[in-house]
């Protein structure tokens, strides 16, 4: 009797281990060590992502690298499983991160040849392309056409098969609220040039300018224009003394008079060849799993993200508020702030895992100040099946709570969002305040854009350090990002234990409601920002009784030309659409598929 009460000892203990050994193996190494949420953990990642060692966080540096390597690391220690590319944390990607000068660049007047940087520059948005053609001049460049005035520099001027010489800048340049302000933009100057058949298009300064532009990248304009050339002043006098006049002549007559003056540049012929060539650097988003232990919901996913890039040392081009500065931006709060939350929620449900029903991915987004890049190639190489991810929760900028309010986007992507937040509101003390709409200017939207509900928790910037080298951990409110990511912990063990995964509902962007722009032509999309897609790829279509889905457009297709004329980029997209009336039709054509599709669309 008492050896079998021995052995039934024996056998009890044998299961016991087991059964301890198997639940620590299947929750993973995160148990080793505390899962709270503390203010402490918070800002050591906040001081290493924002260090000045990291340099900015700009995507594909050093700094950048050393990022990665620490957010793979911490994922890791917490017994995260990797969720990227093969056995990896990582899912690289490549990104247009500037554009040179090319080696073969040259240009002509008649047999004359320039100097690059010297006597003239190719602009950023110039197409590349060898073209050699008569010259003429046609003022401003501008048409504009309203109730009260007409400024036509092309009419009666052939420009096809011609190089057009226009003039920077307008008739009053001092004055931003000029009627003539909006078509001074020398973008838009090229494409009215190339509209009307020119092959390139030469820029001259002002007599009050008297440098060359310096080359620069702006991003999102394409290169498949015509070329764009701005020539110094010495020798845009020298064409224009070939005929008898200046450009002091010149500009005085057309701002005084307030006319066009254009005319054809005789016996001068300009050769010139433009190569810009793109450069590409190597970034990567970073991404781990929490494998729920339900098997009935373990392959559904709860994303939640958080992009860890940032502008490096600033400068023109880089979103900064101080573009003449070049400074290490930090950006602690935009978005170390976020980053750090990823960690500490990573760690915390790891060691919660037995709460979770379905599984949760972790994304450390790549590029997002670029445009969204790295949320965009996530959801277009998604590394779990995209149908299965059931909610996005995102996070940018929540470093600065103010009077315990949180705003939260999203909340009207699914009909049980604001119940539950309502809530978790009561539990936390925290105040929220609710934007419904799913479209916002954070990687959220790249989800929202694929009929995924969306959460957007975001605290602002009240002390006005917004993509500034300013934006330092010593300012960040800690006691409010623990609060905050208490209430998404809760929330993901809330969304993670719905019987139903949530349903999507469309909601819209908010619309200003001014008398002004609810005359704007709306074609009720959003379009694709970043990349470098020749045409407008249209990310959504927000609204199903706007223009574009009453034309059959669908989310996916590139619009190619709007009455007949080419769209290139966003910036001629939006171009086109500020000359149509509502009311108005005219054809479309879109790209779907490979294929060319010729639509009518009714403004």
């Amino acid at each position: 009797m008492t050896e079998n009460k021995s052995l039934l000892s024996t056998i009890l203990v044998i299961i016991i281990v087991g059964l301890c050994f198997f639940w620590f193996r299947q929750a993973g190494p995160g148990l080793n060590g505390t899962s709270d949420i503390s203010e402490k953990d918070i800002v050591k990642h906040i001081r290493f992502l924002s260090d000045d060692k990291r340099a900015g966080r700009y995507p594909g540096t050093r700094g950048s690298k050393d990022v990665i390597a620490y957010l793979i690391n911490q994922l890791k220690s917490y017994g995260v499983q990797p969720a990227g590319e093969g056995s990896s944390f990582k899912q690289t990607f490549s990104i247009l991160d500037s554009v040179k000068i090319g080696r073969n660049n040259s240009l002509k007047i008649n047999d004359r040849p320039l100097n690059i940087e010297k006597d003239y520059i190719p602009l950023w948005f110039s197409g590349n392309s060898s073209v050699s053609a008569e010259v003429v001049f046609a003022g401003y460049g501008i048409n504009l056409i309203t109730d009260s005035l007409v400024w036509n520099d092309y009419k009666d001027l052939n420009v096809d098969g011609k190089w057009v010489m226009v003039m920077r800048h307008s008739p009053e340049r001092e004055n931003p609220h000029s009627v003539y302000a909006p078509h001074s933009d020398l973008h838009k100057k090229m494409i009215e040039a190339r509209d009307r058949g020119a092959v390139g298009i030469i820029f001259i300064s002002q007599v009050e300018d008297s440098t060359l532009i310096p080359f620069k990248y702006i991003p999102g304009y394409s290169k498949s224009g015509i070329p764009a050339i701005q020539i110094n002043n010495e020798v845009a006098d020298d064409i224009l003394n070939s005929i008898g006049s200046s450009r002091k002549i010149i500009q005085d007559k057309m701002n005084n008079n307030l006319k066009p003056e254009s005319f054809k540049i005789s016996d001068i012929k300009i050769s010139a060849n433009v190569e810009l060539k793109n450069i590409y650097s190597r970034a990567a988003n970073v991404i781990g799993k929490i494998v729920s232990r339900n098997h009935k919901y373990r392959d559904e996913y709860i994303v939640i993200g958080a992009h860890f890039d940032h502008l490096g040392y600033g400068g023109a081009g880089s979103g900064s508020l101080k573009p003449d500065t070049n400074a290490i931006h930090n950006g602690a709060n935009d978005n170390a702030s976020g980053t750090a939350g990823l960690l500490e929620l990573a760690h915390k449900l790891q060691n919660n895992r037995q709460l979770l029903k379905r599984s949760v991915l972790l994304i450390g987004f790549d590029a997002e100040e670029k445009g969204l890049l790295g949320s965009k190639y996530f959801i277009q190489n998604p590394t779990v099946e995209k149908s299965n991810i059931v909610t996005m929760i995102n996070m940018d900028m929540i470093g600065k709570m103010k009077d315990s309010t949180v705003v939260i986007g999203g909340v009207g992507t699914s009909p049980i969002f604001e119940k539950i937040l309502d809530s978790l509101s009561m539990d936390s003390g925290l105040k929220f305040e609710f934007d419904q709409a799913g479209y916002g200017p954070s990687d959220h939207a790249s989800f929202y854009s694929e009929d995924i509900p969306v959460l957007f928790f975001f605290t602002g910037d009240y002390d006005n350090n917004y993509h500034l080298p300013e934006d330092d951990w010593q300012s960040i409110n800690l006691k409010g990002e623990r609060q905050i990511l208490s209430v998404i912990h809760n929330l993901v063990i809330d969304i993670s234990r719905q019987n139903l995964k949530p349903s999507f509902t469309l909601a819209g962007p908010k619309k200003q409601k001014t008398q002004r722009n609810n005359n704007k032509i709306k074609l009720g999309i959003i379009p694709h920002y970043g990349g470098t897609i020749d045409g407008l790829k249209i990310d959504k279509i927000y609204d199903p009784n706007g223009p574009a889905a009453r034309a059959g457009i669908r989310s996916g297709d590139i619009i190619k030309s709007i009455d007949k004329k080419p769209v290139k980029d966003i910036y001629e997209y939006m171009k086109r659409i500020k000359d149509f009336k509502k009311g108005q039709s005219v054809p479309i054509d879109i790209k779907r598929d490979g294929r060319i599709i010729m639509l009518t669309i009714r403004f």
